[in-house]
């Protein structure tokens, strides 16, 4: 049973983070992932580990995200999961970089198409060092996908 929650998570975007963290997307591995990287951060226990399988044409077909620690972390790889499938690589990374810029310095009118669910993590802007928890499944996707390139 999922713990309570580690930050304030009050209304409708506090809602959808704990659905997320409480019914995690895409949590089955995937036999035949192309891309596969985990991150850990040491400090506080978090991991979060991403696998992805490509179609043909290099677009996302399969999804597995797992990740242990905070509901933070926990809500924004089912978040980020959620949002992969039939994208391009190349998508993918323009998601990540509209997603870290936006936990980093806030929504701008142009950073928001696309974020879906992620959007609702900015209330963790209200708390600086959790900004990590949020991005960490990012990073794990990022360097999974810089593997991937270095091997093709």
């Amino acid at each position: 049973m999922p713990q309570q929650p580690d930050v304030s998570l009050d209304g409708l975007y506090g809602d959808l983070v704990m659905d997320h963290y409480r019914n995690p997307r895409n949590r089955t591995p995937l036999d035949d992932a192309d891309v596969e990287a985990e991150e850990f951060n040491p400090f506080c226990g978090d991991r979060a580990t991403f696998q992805l399988s490509l179609d043909d044409d290099g677009m996302v077909a399969g999804v597995s995200a797992r990740s242990e620690g905070c509901s933070i972390i926990q809500a924004a790889t089912s978040m980020l999961s959620s949002l992969l499938p039939g994208k391009s690589l190349g998508e993918v990374e323009e998601l990540g970089t509209s997603y870290r810029e936006s936990m980093r310095n806030g929504l701008k009118d142009d950073g928001v198409d696309g974020l879906g669910d992620l959007l609702a993590l900015q209330v963790v802007r209200q708390y600086p060092v959790r900004i990590k928890c949020a991005l960490l499944p990012l990073v794990a996707l990022e360097e999974g996908i810089k593997a991937y390139r270095s091997k093709s």
